[in-house]
């Protein structure tokens, strides 16, 4: 009997412990006059991130959930020529070995949290311009019905996934969409619908799971680079003009289907392709040690 109220009062002092070690900070702007751009700057070390529209009036509002820190979060904010800047960063002082941090990324658990969360809630009547830089962990971002003209991410070890889950194109033509990523995966969903001119992927070893599946009104041009792993890319329709790139190793394999003409030294091109078109496309891909394949 004693042994047993003696674990249970351990068990409870860890939970108690645990629960003192959460913390719930939330950062937010309430200003929605006086600026028509937004620029936010988010970096953080570690955790579990989610991008995504918000209903209401404020432009930025940040959730966190923290566990086990020993510094919060830096906040601030200002607005000068009619642009507001917001910078959040965390920084990593919590002294992880470098073998813990890599056993994230090698040995994940389906319910791994990485110690953070973070939601991101961002608001359809103000333009974005995103820097988004993440360490350890996971990036869920969902840019449905948020006009947004830049965005740019990179990451050290963290999984990037992009998608437009209301299946509606950004409202504004998006100059940059970049990804560097230096250990990780991307996902990226219904490319055609960022509306951006130009977009750059790079991962140094990882995969990219790339998707389009609509055309294109304007031109673009994709440059995806991998050293080490692989390239999945879905193509648009067919009536879509697009002239595709391979630059690879002979330590890369490479797949390609029939219903592209192969035009000589790895470049293949739609049906619809015409160097004039106003809406076409130019994809580059580029892998060292992997595979690229295109469906």
């Amino acid at each position: 009997m004693l042994n047993r109220i003696i674990l249970l009062i351990s068990l409870l002092i860890g939970v108690l412990s645990d629960l003192q070690a959460q913390i719930t900070k939330d950062f937010k702007i309430i200003e929605n006059q006086g600026f028509n751009l937004v620029v936010l700057d988010f970096n953080v070390y570690k955790g579990i991130s989610s991008i995504k529209r918000e209903a209401g009036s404020d432009p930025l509002h940040i959730h966190s959930h923290l566990s086990k820190v020993n510094i919060l979060p830096s906040f601030s904010y200002q607005i000068k020529d009619q642009t507001m800047h917001a910078n959040l960063i965390h920084r990593n002082v919590e002294s992880e070995s470098l073998g813990k941090s890599l056993s994230y990324k090698l040995f994940p658990s389906s319910n791994d949290d990485f110690g953070h969360r973070w939601n991101i809630d961002l608001n359809s009547n103000f333009l974005y311009d995103l820097n988004l830089n993440f360490g350890v962990g996971v990036a869920n971002i969902d840019l449905s019905q948020i006009p947004v003209s830049n965005c740019k991410i990179r990451s050290a070890s963290a999984d990037i996934n992009f998608d437009y889950s209301r299946k509606t194109a950004n409202s504004v033509k998006m100059d940059t969409l970049s990804v560097t990523i230096n250990m990780g995966n991307l996902h990226a969903k219904q490319l055609n619908l960022f509306n951006a001119k130009q977009m750059n992927f790079e991962i140094n070893y990882g995969s990219m799971d790339l998707y389009f599946t609509g055309i294109m009104t304007e031109r673009t041009q994709l440059n995806a680079v991998v050293g080490a792993g692989k390239i999945n890319l879905t193509l648009p329709d067919e009536s879509q003009p697009y002239i595709v790139k391979i630059k690879s190793t002979a330590m890369c394999r490479t797949y390609v289907p029939k219903h592209l003409k192969d035009i000589g030294n790895k470049t293949y091109i739609s049906k619809s392709f015409r160097e004039d078109a106003p809406n076409l496309m130019e994809l580059t891909l580029d892998v060292s040690i992997g595979s690229v394949t295109l469906k």
